[in-house]
């Protein structure tokens, strides 16, 4: 009797206790499975967006080998559908090498200037120094120091150097130059860049 009574009692405890808690679990556990599920469909949406995003970026590096008016279209409504994505600053790095190839130089400086800000930390140096060269090419020479000196990663201190040295060589500054030059090469510039000793050689 006394294991029926104890049964009993477990009976009425678990009773009592879903009485008084059974709403607030069964309505956790909708909201967790709510969340997860919504969660779960965030990640899919996510990742459908950047597929689509790649594929769309796939077809605006197709019609950069097209006309210029092609590409530019191309690009407009790139950023339009996708310009939120990762991909839009590689847009716009498209357009301006396409500027530089048709010698618009002044549209490719803006465009650098522009879309800077908003590229990593692994692409921001190379479109930096892409901005130098076409600042040098302008004969701006100033601007394309100021512009180099914020290439601080040692990883492109090789062709750093050697663009500093093409400046310095376009305003006179020979000796400066030579260090330059050698600064590139003792980062490993001539793997990279054979013309780099030719350079040096040419200051001797």
């Amino acid at each position: 009797m006394e294991i029926y009574s104890t049964e009993e009692q477990q009976v009425e405890a678990i009773k009592k206790f879903w009485k008084e808690y059974g709403v607030s679990i069964v309505g956790g556990a909708v909201l967790g499975l709510g969340g997860l599920f919504g969660w779960n469909t965030y990640q899919d949406h996510q990742q459908s967006q950047r597929e689509a995003a790649s594929a769309a970026y796939t077809q605006v590096i197709e019609q950069a080998a097209q006309s210029q008016d092609a590409l530019d279209a191309a690009v407009a409504n790139f950023q339009a559908e996708h310009g939120n994505s990762g991909y839009g600053p590689l847009s716009q790095l498209l357009l301006a090498r396409a500027a530089v190839e048709a010698g618009d130089l002044a549209k490719a400086e803006t465009l650098l200037t522009d879309v800077l800000p908003a590229l990593d930390a692994e692409t921001a140096p190379l479109a930096t120094l892409r901005l130098a060269r076409v600042q040098l090419a302008q004969d701006k020479l100033d601007a394309a120091q100021a512009t180099l000196s914020n290439v601080t990663n040692d990883a492109f201190a090789a062709q750093r150097e050697e663009l500093k040295g093409d400046i310095l060589v376009k305003k006179g500054e020979l000796d400066a130059a030579r260090a330059a030059y050698q600064s590139a090469l003792d980062a490993g510039g001539a793997q990279t860049s054979p013309a780099l000793q030719m350079k040096l050689d040419d200051l001797a």
